[in-house]
């Protein structure tokens, strides 16, 4: 170990190779559902240092672990506890490397946090539309290897959708640049969808081209209250029709899930929760003025309480209004952790199927384990819910957890699978879902997936055991 601790000092300098002290911040995951033990942490500050880690750490024959924000849900970028993983830390590899107004991108490398992109498009007069609850902490290199979606992709799509070209160091130590502002280029294979969504198993993303946009004129919230999700599936038909393009935000939460907000965070009012089955958060963004936006909300919602598929809304007057009904939406994965531990489900689904797999599988969890609670929320704009399930009341959570979460993803996956839908939609797959793939994926998209893992990865040094078993 002092040998290769020595040689990875010599590349990134002494004070970013980390062996000893407290690791538990690059060692442990977000959820504290595992903890390994690493061999080092190192925190390379450019591809070229990375690159030369990498040709290490190949040639010595221990694995990597690409980490950025280390917010990840699904125990994708935590080491093992063999302690002969190294943990790649990109946090040192967070600048802007520039921003072109005229072809509206921005060039970043992959360490800078989600909120600092947005704030150097906002500060050049444009918008990065990527939005989530940890954007504060969680990394654009990880957003881009998990294909993160967030609260926006109903209007701007997926993180894959908003980058145009990676920088990229392969599991040999090479740099590919394909650092593109081209919205067109059919020159062979798309290289860039090979690596988003890889999770770090085929390359390090080191850097991206991201789309930007012009902001809007206005952008306005509302929160309304729906008696079901078939009422929630139509007040998205009518958002479509009467809104367009302006929608850019489709959220869906259900009354328990919601009551966890109001009992854990009693600093939140929460509108209507105690009086409708689900709550629904729209956004607007309008590029002609603020009074056109409202016109159009208010003639929406007037529509939706006329067809009944709206029982009372209410739309933001400011933008601290606004932001509170947002800091509800966003509290709820913290209220449930505070209510104990939960087993997660981050599925997608067509729109049209939604209604009917909630309350046939809603039905099934509560026939199988009494009093089972069901925290259901999520983009229903893009089909794609967090169907979590929490511990009877008065219960011992982490009992539960460890009785029955297996069960219970049975339970849900196969429902997922009869309703055409995806065990992941935004966390990706990590170590948490890697055995349960062969389950619900066909046997030739796991081939395809291990021949691209095995030619690209041959020694099996990046960030092993995760996405897909080998």
């Amino acid at each position: 170990m002092n040998s290769f601790a020595e040689q990875l000092r010599a590349i990134v300098g002494a004070a970013h190779v980390l062996t000893e002290g407290d690791l538990g911040a690059w060692e442990q995951d977000w959820r504290k559902r595992a903890r390994g033990k690493a061999l080092a942490v190192v925190r390379p500050a450019s591809t070229a240092e990375l690159a030369q880690v990498v040709k290490a750490c190949a040639a010595a024959g221990h694995s990597l672990v690409p980490q950025g924000g280390n917010t990840g849900l699904v125990v994708g970028s935590t080491p093992d506890a063999s302690g002969r993983q190294v943990v790649l830390s990109l946090a040192r590899m967070n600048a802007v490397r520039g921003i072109d107004a005229d072809n509206l991108t921005m060039t970043v490398e992959a360490g800078c946090i989600l909120q600092a992109v947005q704030d150097a498009a906002q500060a050049a007069g444009l918008v990065f539309p990527l939005s989530l609850a940890a954007e504060g902490s969680c990394t654009i290199g990880g957003n881009l290897s998990t294909n993160a979606g967030g609260t926006q992709v109903v209007r701007y799509g997926n993180a894959r959708e908003l980058c145009l070209g990676l920088e990229v160091v392969t599991a040999q130590g090479e740099v590919w640049n394909g650092l593109s502002g081209l919205r067109k280029d059919n020159t062979g294979y798309d290289l860039r969808d090979l690596f988003i969504g890889s999770e770090g198993t085929l390359g390090v993303i080191t850097a991206a081209t991201l789309k930007l946009y012009p902001p809007p004129a206005a952008t306005l919230t509302a929160w309304a209250a729906v008696p079901s999700v078939e009422d929630a599936v139509k007040l998205l038909a009518l958002a479509h029709r009467d809104l367009g393009a302006g929608l850019t935000g489709f959220e869906m939460m259900g009354q328990f899930a919601l009551s966890l907000v109001a009992r854990h965070f009693t600093q939140l009012r929460v509108p209507f929760w105690q009086e409708s089955a689900y709550c629904v958060l729209l956004e607007n963004s309008d590029h002609e003025s603020e009074l056109h936006a409202r016109t159009q909300f208010e003639r929406l919602l007037e529509t939706a309480i006329e067809q009944g598929c709206v029982t009372d809304a209410v739309v933001a007057e400011n933008l601290t209004q606004a932001n509170q009904l947002w800091h509800i939406r966003e509290s709820i994965p913290l209220a449930q952790a505070e209510e104990g531990l939960n087993i997660k489900h981050d599925i997608s689904l067509p729109v049209s199927r939604i209604p009917a797999f909630c309350h046939e599988t809603d039905a099934l969890l509560a026939r199988e384990i009494a009093g089972v609670r069901l925290v259901n929320f999520g983009h229903l704009g893009d089909g794609n819910l967090h169907y979590n399930v929490q511990a009877p009341a008065g219960g011992d959570p982490a009992a539960f957890l460890r009785e029955q979460e297996e069960r219970i993803n049975v339970l849900v996956y196969d429902q997922v699978t009869k309703f055409d839908g995806s065990i992941s939609a935004e966390h990706g797959v990590g170590s948490l879902k890697v055995d349960k793939l062969p389950g619900y994926k066909p046997a030739v998209a796991l081939d395809l997936m291990r021949s691209l893992k095995k030619a690209l990865d041959p020694q099996n040094i990046l960030n092993p055991g995760r996405v897909v078993a080998l």
